[in-house]
């Protein structure tokens, strides 16, 4: 190696040295600025994380959408603070924003469904068309006991002692009847008795039956209404509401009750039957 090369390489290599030295201070200027932003940012996140929870226990929300809500918030936070710290170090971050999207729109895409139940499970949670422990019924037929509302499925227990699952996608966008809500049921226990039977008295039985029955609530006050001449039997509708708990077995007590006051009395319940005429030419 002559003389020459190694000026060269001395050349470059001052060149090096020199650019260091005189890039060195922004370089540690932005190092130390982003530990800053870091260590400040961290902080602020976790004070903002303390806030929010605290205002969702007073607003007494679900416990899953508040733990929901808070990983959502968290990421949010730590994707923004992640993006502030990288463009203080002279990163672009255009790229970043940009993968962040296509990301987003391959994920939405791939999983429109679970999107779908996801969304569901999010407005069942903040409008509370159910809580855990009521008695749900929906348009599809599906019927229980409301066990744990998740952000993509509600499962309910049903009388039979069944889990069933359904996506919070069907649940939110079809009707459902809550039996619990408001605290009360009413009954419609209909009974048929013999048109040969008096109606005033067979209503004044039924009538007694109801205000001895230990569950029946005075208010809103019971009715024992005639609503049909029916096929085989005139048709009355016992109604009557009690607390939502006791809901079952006072219909039961109903039943008996009545069945066996009409037969004290003598009023049949009559069975369907047909009257047929047998004419000889």
């Amino acid at each position: 190696m002559d003389d020459l090369e190694l000026n060269k390489i001395q050349q470059h290599w001052d060149t090096l040295i020199s650019s260091a030295i005189s890039w060195a201070p922004k370089i540690f200027t932005a190092i130390i600025s982003a530990v800053l932003i870091y260590l400040i940012g961290s902080w602020m996140i976790r004070m903002i994380k303390k806030l929010v929870e605290k205002a969702f226990k007073k607003r007494n929300m679900e416990a899953s959408l508040q733990h929901f809500l808070l990983n959502i918030i968290n990421w949010g936070l730590n994707i923004l603070l992640f993006i502030v710290v990288v463009t203080q170090l002279g990163v672009q971050t255009s790229a970043f924003v940009a993968m962040i999207g296509a990301a987003g729109l391959a994920v939405g895409l791939a999983l429109q469904g679970s999107l779908t139940n996801f969304a569901g499970g999010i407005l069942i949670l903040l409008l509370k068309p159910f809580k855990i422990g009521d008695f749900i019924s929906t348009n599809s037929g599906v019927s229980g006991t409301v066990d744990t509302i998740d952000i993509f499925h509600t499962k309910l227990i049903t009388p039979q002692n069944q889990l069933i699952v359904i996506p919070n996608g069907v649940v939110s966008n079809n009707s459902i009847t809550n039996f619990t809500q408001l605290g009360t049921r009413r009954t419609s226990l209909d009974i048929g008795v013999a048109y040969d039977a008096d109606l005033r008295k067979t209503k004044d039985i039924l009538m007694s039956v109801i205000n001895s029955n230990q569950y029946a609530l005075d208010t809103p006050a019971p009715q024992v209404v005639v609503t049909e001449l029916g096929e085989s039997a005139v048709n009355l509708s016992i109604r009557v509401s009690t607390a939502t708990e006791n809901f079952w077995t006072m219909n039961e007590e109903l039943i008996i009750g009545c069945k066996e006051a009409l037969d004290k009395a003598g009023i049949g319940i009559p069975f369907p039957q047909r009257d047929i005429h047998v004419y000889n030419q």
